[in-house]
């Protein structure tokens, strides 16, 4: 038996504390309602039907923050720029992207902290796939 107290306690994921499969399929779903009637983005998404890459985004961001491991079991690793290299993803795209991004986080609700992290990463992402001037 094991009496030390530390041995009992468990860290929980980010992905445990926001509440989530859940919350992160609110967020991807909010977040493609935006997308299918914009105008720039909607031609990023050559299906006719946004639920494959809605699901992939839900996959992807549920493994990122701590939860189950399907993305990579399903798609191998996620090689994020390489997957949107096809596209150009300039200043605008950028911007319109983190527009309805921000809309589905703050529809969320999650606490303040929370919140603050989930975006922090948001923004390096969007600024990372940036590759093409304009």
């Amino acid at each position: 038996m094991n009496d030390d107290p530390q041995s009992t306690v468990q860290e929980t994921t980010f992905y445990e504390q926001v509440g989530g499969e859940e919350t992160f399929r609110r967020l991807v779903h909010r977040f493609y309602e935006g997308v299918a009637g914009d105008p720039l983005l909607r031609p990023m998404y050559p299906e006719e039907d946004l639920g494959p890459a809605e699901e992939r985004f839900v996959l992807f961001l549920m493994q990122y923050w701590g939860g189950p491991t399907t993305y990579s079991q399903h798609r191998g690793h996620p090689r994020l720029r390489m997957r949107h290299a096809p596209f150009q993803v300039d200043a605008a795209a950028h911007d319109a992207w983190l527009g309805h991004m921000r809309v589905a986080v703050d529809e969320l609700g999650l606490a303040p902290a929370h919140e603050a992290q989930l975006w922090r990463y948001l923004t390096y992402a969007a600024a990372s796939m940036i590759n093409t001037a304009g």
